[in-house]
């Protein structure tokens, strides 16, 4: 199975939850990838630091395009809460988390949206049954 986590810049929610998708699920399984419609420079630095804290670095990693040779081999496209401008590709299962933009928050509420990030992460990754043993 393999998941699309997208919203407009890639640089925050996007980015946190496919860290969490492919540290959770069973590599042999599963995998995610993150993209955006318009993506950013950078992973938003509170989002960096907030990640670090639970162990994973998104340091080095770089907002993409969500492209059609992204999308092919896809079956589920998860958008973050950005309304109309979440993307669409047809033929995918598609679900809409509506989760706050962590760009510019406090550490706190970033915590917050990793947290609700991660919940929902791993109840997919349960209800699919690709999760590690």
């Amino acid at each position: 199975m393999n998941v699309i986590f997208a919203c407009v810049h890639n640089a925050g929610r996007s980015q946190m939850a496919a860290a969490f998708f492919n540290e959770l699920a069973a590599r042999d399984k599963a995998r995610a990838i993150s993209a955006g419609t318009q993506p950013g420079e950078h992973v938003h630095p509170e989002v960096v630091a907030v990640m670090r804290e639970v162990g994973i670095d998104l340091a080095q990693a770089r907002p993409r395009l969500l492209t059609d040779e992204l999308a092919r081999d896809a079956q589920i496209l998860i958008t973050m809460g950005c309304g109309e401008a979440c993307p669409h590709v047809p033929g995918l299962e598609r679900q809409d988390w509506p989760l706050a933009d962590p760009k510019g928050r406090s550490l706190s509420d970033v915590r917050e949206i990793r947290d609700e990030i991660e919940r929902r992460v791993a109840a997919l990754i349960a209800s699919r049954g690709v999760a590690r043993s």
